[in-house]
């Protein structure tokens, strides 16, 4: 076996390993030479780049709201069982979709008081007048008189009802209330004309503030913002396209927009950390220009690289609504990537040694030369305890992974919404007035045999009434040829208990077939149970069934990325299991926010909340992206200065010295950036936001500052072994390119 050995730097040649001296002569890659060109020419012409970049930006502003779409997203699960009951819906009862918004009122005087009706008569006459809406039904009132419910049936799916529907109706409620009435909305049309705070502008301001106290000088902070801007405003504009030609739901563009945001910013601060770094070591403006582009920017493409295939890995789910999710996200990642490599160049041309311009005392102080740094300091006391420190870092993220073994997984309803809006209002109200299954109805629609299915529709409407786990079921509505029915079934459970799933499933499973078996298929009607709540869980069940594959995909990728990129099986590894253990503590952290005891409260979610079955997936996805950030660059640095001189103990030492303070800054970013979801109205961007900062806190901290040096050191010149078959069979994935020697060209 042949190792480097630390004092000679000369690999032994038992087993056919290379030499370092081979590894140190590598020639530059092809797009090594690319990266030099493009930043040369951004240099030279950098007034023409950074013209070229606002006239698309100009463009995109006046074209691109003549071309935008409406944002939608089909959250059926196809070839479901939920989605075949839709779908006779939609074709058998004409003008209707199944779907209904709830008018729910509450008097003291009695919901049937004579002016008490009149005036929701008159709300329900103007609700049918816009878009989306096509009948009310009669309401329904509850036992004490005091509260009933009517029904908007839609004739499209809900999240396909404009947004200025479900806002005129709020405002129709707002004026009908009042003298003892109290109406309340319900519904998703009504829950997204509910808007909250912007995330993104949010996170824009805390990075700058971040980045100011990191760096010191306003020239510094505002390259990364301006390039954090211009993709964000390119990338909002083009989802707007975007939703014209696919599905794109509301939220895709306060996920792609903190997305796009945190990883601009990242990736410019890892060019501008060096370009400040080659100037500080002598080098000219245009030379420091080109060293950042092929050195930075090569991780920044490879790391970007990273995140747009994890996100397009959200194909593999077969969930309709997670493409308009990954489309966006990537576009609003490539968009980033691109002004990085590009427009950045070009103003560090213009900015030149004035970078460092405009400095606030006290604040971005840089450390005299031949004094150790903390990182340093801190990088020698985890490396002469690399077992404690080892030990004590996987305890810390078990520990808080623990929680995860109690995620409990379903779709937020309105009970989780903000206390004081309607939808929360009208969800009490239901609940106490009906029942909490009420607010999720299931739908049972029949395809019948042209005549003579009486007899098997009532039965099957007892057969259901009879089971312990339904409140109610109305009677049968046939549709006006004859052929279709419907009953609405009332759980006794709200829509996301555990028990509202299992009587899906028993009614799919055992109710239904043993009518079946008592003649109701033999009549030729076949039945399929749908609604809301049965769409809820086909998409839980599929969701859950298919994760399995999509993070072994994820594991597996960044295991032989890191392979390809570092030619170290053990480094590969490592990073693999690290990588699962900081989401493990994400989940954990996730787990307790959503339970909404004091720490959900400070997120404002104030009731156990189940987490949705696909935010672990685009966790899954965003984390593999940008944790490769932050392992491209600590260990390409790492391998640099090995490389250099071969000893594995001072690589550590000196890669962890010349990397923390950006990667501690562009963490911290991002941690920013996430946590300014917490703002949104959405339950589940909130839990999405606080899972992705605590991910990205404990990989920048526990991960990448203890368990890194800790773990390399201790594996000592293990870290750069690899079998000679294996190194003939990778591919060449050069992360870092070779640092120029002749910078004062």
């Amino acid at each position: 076996m042949g190792y480097l050995s630390s004092d000679s730097g000369v690999w032994s040649q038992g087993d056919g390993v290379r030499t370092l001296a081979d590894m140190t002569t590598t020639p530059a890659t092809e797009l090594s030479g690319r990266l030099a060109r493009l930043a040369d020419l951004a240099y030279r012409r950098r007034g023409r780049v950074v013209l070229a970049w606002i006239a698309i930006l100009a463009a995109t502003i006046a074209i691109a709201p003549r071309l935008a779409g409406e944002f939608s997203a089909e959250f059926a699960t196809a070839g479901s069982e939920s989605q075949a009951a839709a779908d006779l819906v939609a074709e058998r009862f004409t003008g209707t979709s199944g779907d209904t918004i709830q008018v729910v009122w509450q008097a003291e005087s009695g919901a049937r008081e004579p002016a008490v009706l009149e005036r929701i008569e008159r709300l329900l006459e103007q609700a049918e007048q816009l878009e989306g809406i096509a009948v009310a039904q009669p309401p329904r009132v509850s036992r004490d008189g005091t509260i009933a419910l009517a029904t908007l049936e839609l004739d499209r799916p809900a999240l396909d009802v404009p947004a200025e529907t479900g806002t005129r109706l709020i405002e129709l409620a707002e004026a009908a209330s009042g003298d003892g009435l109290a109406i309340e909305l319900g519904g998703p049309p009504i829950r997204n004309a509910q808007e909250g705070g912007s995330p993104e502008f949010i996170g824009l301001i805390a990075a700058a503030v971040i980045l100011l106290i990191a760096f010191g000088s306003v020239v510094a902070v505002g390259l990364p913002i301006a390039i954090a801007l211009f993709g964000l405003g390119l990338s909002v504009l083009l989802i707007g396209v975007l939703a014209a030609v696919i599905d794109v739901p509301g939220f895709a563009t306060a996920i792609a927009g903190v997305v796009g945001i945190g990883v601009g910013i990242d990736y410019a601060l890892l060019i501008l950390t060096r370009f400040r770094s080659a100037l500080a070591s002598g080098a000219e403006p245009h030379a420091a220009v080109v060293e950042a582009v092929t050195t930075a920017g090569r991780s920044v493409l490879v790391a970007g690289t990273t995140v747009v295939i994890s996100f397009l890995g959200l194909f593999l789910l077969g969930v309709s609504f997670l493409y308009g999710v990954a489309v966006s996200v990537s576009l609003a990642v490539l968009i980033a990537m691109a002004a990085s490599v590009t427009l950045l160049p070009a103003l560090l041309a213009f900015a030149g040694h004035r970078v460092n311009r405009l400095r606030v005392p006290g604040l971005g102080r840089e450390r005299a030369a031949g004094h150790e740094t903390p990182a340093a300091r801190w990088s020698h006391l985890i490396q002469r305890r690399a077992w404690p420190a080892a030990i004590l870092g996987t305890v810390v993220l078990i520990a808080f992974a623990a929680p995860a073994l109690g995620l409990r997984f379903g779709f937020p309803d309105a009970g989780n919404d903000q206390a004081g809006t309607t939808t929360r209002a009208a969800y009490q109200l239901v609940s106490t007035g009906f029942g909490p299954g009420a607010n999720g109805p299931l739908l049972l629609a029949a395809d019948l045999p042209a005549t003579g299915a009486e007899r098997e529709l009532g039965a099957l409407a007892e057969r259901v009434r009879s089971d312990s786990g339904v409140a109610f079921v109305s009677e049968p509505r046939l549709n006006g040829a004859g052929d279709a029915a419907v009953l609405t079934v009332v759980p006794a459970s709200s829509p996301q208990d555990s028990a509202t799933t299992e009587l899906v499933h028993r009614l799919r499973d055992d109710v239904i077939p043993q009518l079946a078996n008592g003649g109701l298929e033999s009549g030729g009607i076949e039945v399929s149970v749908g609604g809301l709540t049965a769409s809820v869980v086909d998409q839980s069940d599929l969701i859950r069934a298919r994760l399995p594959l999509l993070i072994a995909a994820v594991v597996g990728l960044s295991f032989l990325f890191l392979l390809a990129a570092f030619r170290s099986p053990l480094i590969a590894l490592k990073a693999g299991v690290m990588n699962l253990l900081a989401v493990g503590a994400a989940y954990g952290v996730l787990a307790l926010a959503a339970e909404g005891g004091w720490f959900g409260r400070l997120l404002g979610i104030d009731a156990d909340t189940p987490v949705p079955p696909f935010m672990p997936v685009m966790m899954f996805a965003v984390l593999f992206g940008l944790s490769m950030d932050y392992e491209v660059f600590l260990l390409s640095r790492m391998r640099e200065e090995y490389l250099s001189h071969g000893q594995t103990s001072r690589a550590v030492a000196d890669g962890l010295a010349k990397t923390a303070r950006v990667i501690t800054a562009a963490a911290a970013i991002m941690v920013a950036v996430f946590l300014a979801l917490a703002v949104s109205d959405e339950i589940f961007l909130k839990l999405l936001g606080v899972g992705m900062a605590t991910a990205i806190f404990l990989d920048a901290t526990v991960v990448r500052m203890v368990l890194v040096p800790a773990l390399m050191q201790l594996f000592g010149r293990g870290n750069w072994w690899i079998p000679a078959w294996l190194d003939r069979r990778l591919p060449r994935l050069d992360v870092e390119a070779t640092v120029p020697n002749n910078r004062r060209r």
